[in-house]
C-alpha cells in the first residue's frame, strides 16, 4: 500500500503525518518531509488521536505504532523515549542509559535530532542534565510549550 499523509492543525503550527496503513512513519511540524505520498483528508485512527492529545488527553498518542528506520542505538534510543511517560523529562545521559549505553550522551542528543516522528516519539520530553530544555528541531518555544502542555513545566 501506498504511504498516506495529512496535515493536522495543532497550537504549535501544522503538523505533517504519514503513514503506512496504520502505522504512522512520519511526523513532523512544517512542511511534508515525504513526496511521494497520497494526501488524504486524515489518516484513521492516527488523525484522532492525535487531535485528542491537543485536547488535552495527552495519553492519547501512546496508542499509535510507529516505524522508522535507524541505527540499533538509535531504535534503542526512540523506544526508550516512547516510554517516558507524559509530564515527565528525561535526561540525554539518562537516555544514553535507558538505550543501554551510558557512555552515549552525544548519541543520544543525536538520535533526538533524526527522530522522524516528533510528538510521538517524544523527543521534547529529553533535556539537558539539570533541567535546561536544550535543542529541539522546531524550536525551544515549541519544546516548552509541549511540556507545558503535558505538565512537565
Amino acid at each position: 500500500m501506498a504511504l498516506i499523509s495529512t496535515s493536522v492543525k495543532t497550537p504549535v503550527g501544522l503538523l505533517q503525518i504519514a503513514a503506512d496503513e496504520h502505522v504512522l512513519v512520519s511526523a513532523t511540524f512544517g512542511p511534508n518531509p515525504l513526496e511521494e505520498t497520497k494526501r488524504v483528508k486524515q489518516i484513521p485512527v492516527i488523525s484522532d488521536l492525535i487531535e485528542s492529545y491537543f485536547d488535552g488527553d495527552i495519553e492519547a498518542i501512546n496508542a499509535i505504532t510507529v516505524r522508522q528506520p535507524g541505527a540499533p542505538f538509535s531504535q534503542a534510543a526512540w523506544k526508550s523515549m516512547r516510554k517516558i511517560k507524559a509530564g515527565k523529562v528525561l535526561s540525554y545521559a539518562d537516555l544514553a542509559q535507558r538505550a543501554g549505553s551510558p557512555a552515549a550522551v552525544r548519541a543520544a542528543g543525536s538520535a533526538c535530532a533524526k527522530n522522524a516522528i516528533v510528538l510521538v516519539v517524544p523527543c521534547h520530553r529529553v533535556v539537558k542534565t539539570g533541567g535546561a530544555l536544550g535543542n529541539y528541531a522546531f524550536g525551544l518555544d515549541t519544546k516548552e510549550w509541549l511540556l507545558r502542555h503535558e505538565g512537565a513545566l
